[in-house]
């Protein structure tokens, strides 16, 4: 029979006490996370949000509490009432807090039963996701989750206290709006009074938040929910969350600092040292030296060892010497078998005629004083795995791609991004021999680590990225496309280039990288409506188009519009990166699968045909 709580109150959670706490009278209320009968002593293990604390049932003290403590299973909810007593020399548990204290129990509780669960919250990890998902409740009253969220909650406070502190106002924008194009499809809401009109969820307050630094407001910052309806994977939600802010007058400098502050901030809040101010590189420097736009600078870069090959080597071995040769080095792996080389080319993902060369033993045969040079332009260790990546001289690629003032073409890019991904995808193979991500795990606390803070510098490896192409040119359709959207201003040294070549326009736009992560994008704005105009017209958008899309905004823009930039970080990532997790779906609380369903509420689901007919909907055949 199940007691009622009548009157009696928490006095301590079941992470608070401590050996200081010895001779006190409590009451400790949680789930029984595991129960150990010894036949007249029974020990359950009391659990909440901050801890676990053993409380002993004695039959021939409290004869009635033992009763129903051989009645408690795994996640009843009970309320033990008891003094706090030092446990035994021998008995003490250095792995938990409370681990030198128990409750001798005087009146036990039992508030609520509970089925068998499809799974303990006392287990440290659950193989099957899927199950994870569908009980989420029981899930989340797991230690590690339950820590992710603390995490999650102290940086997004850090974040607004610290935003606060510089003048920001936090600043809510509407879920419901209009459909613009912003590089993935939106979430459409039909609209009941309006037949066949439709919201759209926002993908970002982008154009929200320009209007409020139009309307005067100088600093704006939103934590925010946006919506996109794209495929999704480890670090993609259909539905998301990121820090938001924009400011008047800014240079990209001013952005950089503010984001660097709050940042080291949310990572003082959960005990890591950040230093600031971050290092900073261009595009181009990006791709050239990592081959990729959000390097992870926890393993080594790519190297340029074109110079280690004569011509006639070069072309001996298929490879076009007007592209790039690089080096793709992983530390400790050693020479690979043929077998191990075969195994790994399918994660070398070929792109415009992208080349690679993965048998260095082969190699030296033909060429020695070349992998001699090769590995020391590599600075290679005898143990160190090399591979090259090249163009491919046998590929014939039209060459309509053009080159201004050094900066990179598009078969250029093609080779570096091959050898880039194929760098993250060997170094995540190798991971436990190469180590460069262990030191993520000692550096992220666990619930049971210390508060102190811990120098994070080696293991967290922010990166500024700037200077992107303003342009990206859409094969599909002919036409040029925003590489960032089209509100980003372009250099003002590049402007009078925006129609004759699009190609060679470098837009303000800014990334934050960290450990492989795109943190965060941001840009500093178009602030003259001529300007968005003449954007506009370089995406080849008619000026009626423009008008129909994004009247409102142009019309804005003829008030006083004042310079203005900002910057978007997802709060997902940033906290699945302190945390230690491998997917978003560690972090958020409710999350949905690869295939965007709730599996806890089973959505999304049908609904009615007279809810469909309400939204002048006609109803589709069900299947």
């Amino acid at each position: 029979m199940l007691d009622f709580l009548g009157t009696r109150q928490r006095t301590a959670t079941c992470g608070q006490l401590r050996a200081a706490d010895a001779g006190q009278t409590v009451t400790l209320m949680g789930w029984v996370n595991r129960r150990r009968d010894h036949g007249s002593l029974i020990f359950l293990d009391l659990r909440d949000r901050y801890g676990i604390t053993q409380v002993v049932l004695d039959k021939d003290l409290a004869p009635e509490g033992h009763a129903k403590a051989e009645q408690a299973r795994p996640e009843y909810v009970v309320a033990a009432i008891g003094k706090v007593r030092l446990r035994g020399a021998d008995a003490v548990n250095p792995k938990m807090p409370t681990g030198e204290i128990e409750i001798a129990v005087d009146e036990l509780l039992l508030l609520n039963d509970s089925k068998v669960p499809p799974f303990s919250p006392a287990e440290e990890a659950i193989a099957n996701e899927e199950v994870r998902l569908k009980y989420r409740y029981l899930d989340l009253r797991r230690a590690e989750m339950a820590h992710n969220l603390e995490v999650r909650h102290k940086v997004a406070l850090a974040v607004r206290q610290y935003l606060d502190a510089q003048g920001f106002y936090e600043v809510e924008t509407p879920f419901l709006t209009r459909s613009t194009p912003e590089g993935a499809r939106d979430y459409l809401v039909p609209s009941r009074v309006h037949p066949a009109h439709f919201y759209a969820l926002p993908q970002s307050p982008q154009l929200f938040k320009q209007i409020l630094m139009i309307s005067g407001l100088d600093k704006y910052f939103q934590i925010v929910r946006c919506f996109r309806d794209e495929d999704l994977r480890a670090d993609r939600q259909p539905e998301f969350t990121q820090i938001d802010l924009e400011m008047t007058f800014p240079q990209q400098e001013t952005i950089f600092g503010i984001v660097e502050g709050f940042l080291a901030a949310a990572f003082a809040a959960v005990g890591i040292t950040l230093p600031s101010p971050f290092p900073r590189i261009t595009y181009d420097e990006a791709m050239r030296r990592y081959g990729i736009d959000k390097p992870d600078l926890r393993l080594p870069g790519l190297t340029d060892i074109r110079s280690a090959f004569t011509a006639e080597q070069l072309q001996t071995l298929a490879v076009d010497p007007a592209l790039p040769v690089v080096a793709v080095r992983v530390p400790k792996v050693g020479d690979l078998s043929r077998k191990e080389r075969d195994d790994n080319r399918p994660l070398f993902e070929t792109k415009k005629g992208a080349k690679l060369l993965d048998d260095l033993r082969r190699l030296e045969r033909s060429f020695p004083e070349s992998v001699a040079k090769l590995r020391e332009l590599a600075q290679a260790q005898p143990d160190d795995l090399l591979i090259i990546v090249a163009g491919d001289a046998a590929t014939h690629i039209a060459a309509s791609d053009t080159k201004f003032e050094g900066r990179l073409s598009e078969r250029e890019i093609a080779v570096l991004s091959a050898a880039g991904n194929f760098r993250v995808e060997l170094a995540k193979k190798y991971a436990d021999r190469h180590g460069a991500f262990a030191v993520t795990d000692s550096v992220v606390r666990s619930p049971e680590r210390s508060s102190s803070q811990i120098d994070g510098s080696a293991a967290f490896r922010p990166l500024w990225v700037t200077d992107f192409p303003m342009f990206e040119h859409d094969p599909e359709t002919g036409r040029w496309a925003p590489a960032h959207h089209p509100f980003t201003s372009p250099h003002e040294e590049d402007m009078d280039r925006l129609i004759s070549d699009p190609a060679s326009v470098r837009a303000r736009y800014y990334d934050l990288a960290m450990n492989g992560l795109e943190l965060g994008s941001g840009s500093i704005r178009i602030h003259r409506q001529d300007v968005q105009q003449q954007i506009f017209r370089a995406l080849g958008m008619s000026d009626d188009e423009a008008k129909a899309r994004f009247g409102f905004f142009l019309e804005a823009l003829q008030y006083g519009t004042p310079p203005h930039g900002g910057i978007a970080l997802g709060l997902d990532r940033l906290v699945m990166i302190l945390a230690g997790a491998s997917s978003l779906r560690e972090v958020i609380a409710f999350p949905k699968t690869a295939k965007a369903i709730d599996l806890m509420v089973d959505a999304p689901t049908p609904v009615s045909d007279g809810q469909l007919k309400e939204l002048h909907i006609r109803p589709s055949v069900r299947n």
